[in-house]
């Protein structure tokens, strides 16, 4: 058993489902260090409601798509609690204008790879060299990173949002290629990837969801909230399948399911 509660670094945890993740982890007794983009009322509640769990919660303001910021954002992260146990790699953004593939901008696709691809990669990679490079004792917790992609990954083709799907995709390769390298160092590494869920980002597409929910798109028939990513995150982060790596987790209703 560990002497010292775990710590999580959840980036884009201010709201949505990362502030889903921050909440579950507090819950199952992680001190929280929440990423974003800014600060705002909504981060002021997700950290208020964090220390209302009885657990420690910091901000740290970045953008992960700077790849050059960073160093400056873990030494902030290691500072917070003493320590950094799990990375959760939740930060990205949407398509702004969806449309035909035929019209992707440079722009749109940079834009989209910039963050949830290229800032999601490097920022992996920089927390697993300090991970790699720690001493560790049998007392400290255990330590893992959870990527939230999307069941447009590999499930679901989107093609009025073909930059996203294709940012997602290359997350799951990810996680594999980092599950590989880090399982001699006991850092296992898990993707999620969610389907219909409740938040700001699906608002556009609240009427168009709801009706295919209502109509059964997804066996059980209800909108996915961001606490059901943050259980499922909780319980990868802990190592509750300790014989388990590189794997990807549906968090969907049963969306990627097949009926004929």
């Amino acid at each position: 058993m560990s002497t010292r509660a775990p710590v999580a670094l959840v980036t884009g945890g201010r709201r949505g489902i990362g502030r889903g993740i921050a909440y579950a982890l507090a819950d199952a007794g992680y001190d929280v260090v929440i990423n974003d983009i800014e600060y705002d009322a909504a981060t002021t509640e997700t950290l208020e409601a964090i220390a209302a769990k009885s657990r420690r919660a910091k901000f740290i303001l970045g953008d992960i798509a700077d790849i050059e910021s960073h160093a400056a954002m873990l030494d902030q992260a290691w500072a917070s609690f003493g320590a950094l146990d799990v990375l959760v790699n939740n930060a990205g953004v949407q398509v702004k204008v969806r449309g035909d593939i035929l019209d992707v901008t440079p722009e749109s696709f940079d834009r989209l790879m910039d963050t949830n691809l290229r800032g999601t990669f490097f920022l992996t990679q920089a927390v697993a060299k300090r991970m790699v490079k720690e001493t560790r004792t049998a007392d400290d917790p255990l330590r893992a990173i959870v990527t939230i992609s999307s069941i447009n990954a590999t499930t679901i083709v989107g093609p009025n949002r073909a930059e996203y799907c294709i940012s997602k995709t290359g997350l799951s390769m990810m996680t594999q290629l980092y599950a590989e390298r880090l399982a001699q160092d006991d850092i296992m590494c898990y993707e999620i990837r969610p389907g219909i869920i409740a938040t700001d980002m699906t608002k556009p597409a609240q009427e168009r969801y709801g009706k295919l929910i209502a109509e059964g798109i997804t066996p059980v028939r209800r909108w996915g909230q961001p606490e059901d990513i943050g259980k499922t995150v909780a319980a990868l982060a802990s190592r509750a399948l300790p014989f388990n790596t590189g794997a990807a987790f549906y968090v969907d209703g049963g969306l990627h399911m097949k009926v004929m």
